[in-house]
């Protein structure tokens, strides 16, 4: 699923290419997609798009009249840009196609679950709905982090990646967070002692920044494509690389596997030493550990 560094490198690509510009036909391919009845996807059409705007991992195309149209591309959704007008979606994976005065933006979605989403809404208080309500590490200050990091008694992975507590971090960037701040995915919140906190909320808000600011100078004018948005990036320290050295230590890292997700650390850095026990560890966690960021975000984020 794309994230916090992900989402921001989309609004860097999409604003000179959308913001001021007239969006003149919405073509919805998937019938899966649109969860939202009134206002219509025709009520966008011929609108120009004054903003864009991130709440959580959507994106958000603001209109005039509070009018929003809303995208949560969830795991497999990714966006592709033509040049050309009038450009179709391709083939089996389209979803959407949105064609501006200069050009096409397209949604597609290489899964067959077909779980990306498109409201659109009106007013305000209907796109706050749309908010879980997690903080953004990058604009909070060690105290609200902390005091947010307390709240509830679960794993430090759990509570990273759960959108109630804070915003835009998932399964790939939480691994590299807890990597930085030499602490184990599954030590429980209120253990933490403060350096732990401090620890934690610096290796955040670095981690998140730095590969913000990296995706951004990588790309430049460019627009990403659906290969480009991944969680699966060759200088990640420990994401993926699960049997590789670690670039700190040179110890293998080892993975936490649990229905669809799969936690990557190093046992050296962040677990004395300790190689975490895969499948009892999985049953002792039970409901802490989510069966996957995905569904952990839907059963707590907006319904559909």
């Amino acid at each position: 699923m794309p994230e916090l560094p992900d989402i921001q490198l989309y609004l860097h690509a999409l604003r000179p290419r959308v913001v001021g510009k007239t969006l003149q036909r919405a073509r919805i391919v998937s019938p899966f997609l649109l969860r939202t009845f009134e206002p219509s996807i025709e009520a966008v059409e011929g609108q120009t798009v004054r903003e864009l705007r991130r709440v959580g991992k959507r994106i958000v195309f603001c209109f005039d009249d509070e009018l929003f149209l809303v995208v949560h591309l969830m795991i497999a959704g990714r966006f592709r840009w033509s040049d050309k007008a009038g450009t179709k979606p391709p083939g089996k994976i389209g979803l959407a196609s949105f064609e501006f005065d200069a050009g096409t933006l397209m949604l597609v979605e290489s899964s067959p679950k077909k779980r990306a989403s498109l409201h659109v809404l009106r007013g305000m208080s209907a796109l706050a709905a749309m908010d879980p309500g997690g903080l953004n590490v990058l604009e909070i200050d060690l105290a609200t982090f902390a005091k947010q990091v307390h709240l509830e008694n679960h794993t430090i992975k759990r509570t990273l990646t759960d959108p109630r507590f804070f915003d835009g971090i998932g399964n790939a960037y939480s691994d590299e967070i807890l990597h930085a701040a030499q602490l184990s995915p599954v030590k429980l919140t209120q253990r933490l002692d403060y350096p732990e906190i401090e620890r934690l909320y610096n290796a955040t808000r670095s981690t998140l920044s730095t590969w913000t600011q990296r995706l951004i100078a990588e790309f430049g004018d460019r627009f990403p494509g659906p290969g480009d948005v991944t969680a699966f990036r060759p200088d990640f320290a420990v994401h993926g690389k699960f049997g590789k050295p670690c670039p700190v230590c040179g110890t293998l890292v080892q993975r936490i596997r649990f229905a669809e997700n799969e936690t990557n650390y190093c046992p050296r850095c962040q677990t004395d030493g300790k190689v975490l026990a895969d499948r009892s560890l999985s049953r002792l966690l039970k409901d802490d550990w989510p069966r996957s960021i995905d569904e952990w975000e839907e059963r707590n984020s907006v319904p559909k």
